[in-house]
């Protein structure tokens, strides 16, 4: 009982600065409960909808979470540029005119509280709520963050819709410029090698086969005519030694004569080029005849005597013979001169055709990639422009309003009893903590116990300080108008600063909207 009377007396001792403390807190929470002005909150909740086409039908391009396409429309809505261009159109900030830019923008993001909510088998849903002074201001604030909101949502499903149909539009118009320059590679590759291209290697061995037996064909026949005129100049040699005269010499030949002879020529040479029932051989043959003709009836009107005349026929038809099968063999080795060459340009060609293979396939391997890459690019620019479509006709993945904002009939701050009581007793804590601190640093001995417990000796006795009536007057009197000082000196302080000053509601508003809190 002796140490709580102590404490007690302790207590009243420094009652003066409890009272200092508790007063000066108890009397500003008090006011500021009591000034502070109403504050109405409106809300607005959306939700994010699924697709409203099956995607198995048809598919946006625009996949993103529903979770994170809230994220960023919270972080677009926030921005500074659209809290200060709100804030201009609907005056919500308390004391507004004479705020900064940055202290606006604060003001307006405390005021503001966004939740989000999803889950497994959840729907995704936002709520926006906002609080201002009057109730119609409060609904103001929400529809503007609503036509922002909805603005923005559209804005970005539309953009990357567009932007998606843009990327693969520009893809397909890319890969077609590549086909074409590859196309173009291809044509110019054949054009330059026109003969010794794959496709066409089959025919050119065919033909080589063709060109290598007509070649055996015409040595073969030059074979033959030459040893056919071996054998005719054996024959005309033998049949001289044995019936023909030395003393006479053969006639020369006629003119007559060498044109027979260069029409048997040109002859065997249109032989090897028309048929013959051309018209060019049929000519021929009949030039032939009547020069044949001709040259009978020369003979025949000559007085030559029966021995000279069948010696100079002879020599004359061993003559045609001879220019005819020299004509043929003539047109023969030019033949042959000419399939040889022909041999030789299609062993080259076949020769170049491997090489010309892997460069071919090399430039269609490059021609079918890019092929697909635009086949797909195309499949791609399709899908797009249906999830383009999608979106403009909002059709895909969307943000709906399920509750719009209202305007609250009933302020829903401050409770000002509850702020009031909070106000106080956060004062009277303050004091006794005040209090408990002073007794606490203060180490001088007031009791026996002290003395003992610092000295560790035990006084024989203990004489308190006896103050006269005077000092005891006294020393209450200046109590009791320090108390009075504290009880009624600190309220109408706070008062005057609230009049004459700033309103303790403002300054509070401030040093929350400073410190990022809602009261």
């Amino acid at each position: 009982m002796s140490e709580l009377k102590f404490y007690i007396s302790r207590f009243v001792r420094r009652l003066h600065w409890f009272l200092v403390v508790a007063v000066a807190i108890s009397a500003v929470a008090v006011t500021v409960a009591l000034t502070l002005p109403p504050a109405y909150e409106s809300e607005v909740r959306l939700i994010v909808e699924s697709e409203q086409i099956p995607g198995e039908l048809a598919r946006s391009t625009v996949s993103t979470p529903a979770m994170e396409q809230l994220q960023i429309i919270e972080q677009r809505l926030m921005t500074r540029e659209n809290l200060l261009q709100i804030a201009r159109d609907i005056p919500v900030v308390r004391g507004q005119r004479g705020m900064t830019a940055d202290e606006i923008v604060r003001a307006m993001r405390a005021q503001t509280r966004i939740r989000r909510s999803s889950g497994s088998n959840q729907a995704t849903v936002m709520t926006i709520a906002f609080e201002a002074p009057t109730a119609n201001s409060a609904a103001a604030v929400l529809n503007a963050y609503l036509t922002l909101i909805l603005q923005q949502a559209a804005e970005f499903r539309t953009e990357r819709a567009v932007t998606t149909m843009e990327f693969f539009k520009q893809q397909v118009d890319r890969l077609n410029e590549d086909l074409d320059a590859k196309s173009a590679q291809i044509l110019d590759f054949k054009n330059s090698n026109p003969e010794s291209l794959p496709e066409t290697l089959g025919f050119r061995m065919s033909e080589q086969s063709r060109l290598q037996e007509r070649l055996a064909r015409l040595e073969s026949d030059i074979d033959n005519l030459r040893n056919q005129r071996a054998q005719l100049i054996r024959l005309d040699e033998a049949t001289k030694q044995i019936g023909a005269d030395p003393n006479k010499s053969s006639l020369a030949l006629s003119p007559r004569q060498l044109r027979l002879s260069q029409l048997h020529q040109e002859l065997s040479e249109a032989r090897t080029v028309y048929s013959e029932d051309s018209p060019k051989v049929r000519q021929i043959k009949a030039l032939i005849g009547q020069l044949e003709e001709d040259e009978k009836a020369a003979f025949s009107g000559e007085g030559t005597d029966s021995e000279q005349l069948p010696a100079t026929r002879e020599s004359l038809m061993l003559g045609i013979q001879l220019s005819d099968i020299d004509a043929r063999i003539g047109s023969l080795e030019a033949q042959r001169t000419e399939v040889e060459q022909q041999i030789e340009t299609l062993r080259e060609t076949i020769a170049k055709t491997p090489a010309n293979v892997i460069a071919l396939e090399a430039l269609e391997r490059d021609y079918m990639n890019i092929q697909e890459q635009y086949n797909q690019a195309v499949a791609n620019l399709s899908q797009a422009n249906t999830g383009e479509r999608i979106e403009f006709m909002s059709r895909g993945q969307r943000i709906t309003v399920i509750e719009p904002p209202s305007a609250p009939t009933e302020p829903t701050k401050p409770n000002r009893k509850k702020l009031a009581l909070a106000g106080i007793g956060a004062g009277v804590l303050s004091g006794l903590a005040l209090v408990y601190l002073l007794e606490l640093l203060n180490r001088t001995p007031r009791r026996p116990e002290d003395i003992v417990a610092r000295f560790e000796v035990m006084p024989i006795a203990t004489i308190p300080y006896v103050r006269t009536r005077q000092q005891l007057i006294f020393e209450r009197g200046v109590k009791l108008i320090v108390i009075l000082v504290i009880l009624f000196g600190i309220p109408a302080a706070i008062w005057a600063v609230h009049e004459y000053y700033m309103p303790l509601d403002l300054v509070a508003n401030k040093v929350m909207n400073r410190l990022g809190v809602r009261w």
